[in-house]
């Protein structure tokens, strides 16, 4: 069965597309069955991993709202080793008629868990808000979410709604809803600015922290114009050496049994 990941912030910009199409690119290269969910609007996901979604006629949308089969929706991107749920146009307007729709919270998670035994993890990109469609990312998240936060005096502004959010959840409609990890993203060891970051999120999540965590790079920003993940695009650089590390410390954690010394991606 597999691991399904929510990679989840309400703010923009920490990192949280750059972590789903990286990572799930990484777990690819080391062999697993991946497939990557496209839940913002904005479709970055999708157009990171050169996907043009102006040609798509379904996507996210027809499935959480129950127009779409998923073995019609699903890209199999064999360069890549991933699947990809991608986002259309049409998601923009999931907010409002998900409203009147019977388990709204939970439309994603039905569309999902079927499709746990084809894959080894499924990953979800959640857009930037605290809306219905994040919250269908989080109650999908059947062993945790991930929470990418960027290394900047801001960084911890919005977690305690974030983890108000999560403790609702859990209350109300999710009790099994649990943090699988916190990754420092935009990290600069240079500074004492990083270190201070590091240091406050370990106290307000401790041992939840990932030990890898995600540089300033330049080369993690190209690559989504190129429609690549950085492990093809610049295999070499310290982002994809970084995205290793996370893939490596996640497939541990979660127990696969895999030739970590030989498997280099």
């Amino acid at each position: 069965m597999a691991k399904i990941y929510t990679v989840v912030n309400q703010k923009g910009g920490v990192g949280k597309t750059t972590t789903s199409i990286n990572l799930g690119a990484k777990l690819g290269e080391f062999g697993l069955r991946v497939l990557i969910v496209d839940l913002d609007p904005q479709a970055n996901a999708t157009a990171s991993l050169g996907v043009e979604r102006h040609k798509l006629n379904a996507g996210t949308y027809e499935l959480i709202i129950g127009t779409g089969k998923a073995s019609e929706i699903i890209l199999h991107h064999a360069r890549y080793k991933i699947s990809l749920i991608p986002s259309t146009v049409n998601l923009s307007g999931a907010e409002i008629e998900l409203i009147d729709l019977s388990d709204r919270e939970k439309r994603l998670q039905k569309v999902l868990d079927p499709l746990r035994e084809d894959y080894d993890y499924i990953i979800i990109d959640c857009p930037p808000s605290l809306g219905l469609l994040t919250l269908n990312g989080l109650i999908a998240a059947r062993d945790g979410v991930i929470i990418p936060v960027q290394c900047e005096y801001l960084a911890l502004e919005g977690l305690g709604q974030l983890t108000q959010t999560l403790q609702r959840i859990r209350q109300n409609l999710f009790p099994e809803l649990t943090i699988r990890g916190v990754l420092l993203t935009m990290f600069d060891g240079r500074t004492n600015l990083s270190a201070d970051v590091r240091a406050e999120v370990q106290k307000f999540f401790p041992n939840l922290v990932f030990e890898a965590f995600i540089p300033r790079s330049v080369r993690l920003a190209e690559a989504p114009s190129f429609g690549m993940p950085i492990s093809v695009y610049a295999p070499e650089s310290t982002g994809a050496k970084a995205y290793d590390a996370l893939a490596r410390e996640l497939m541990i954690g979660d127990g696969f049994e895999i030739d970590l010394e030989n498997k280099h991606g």
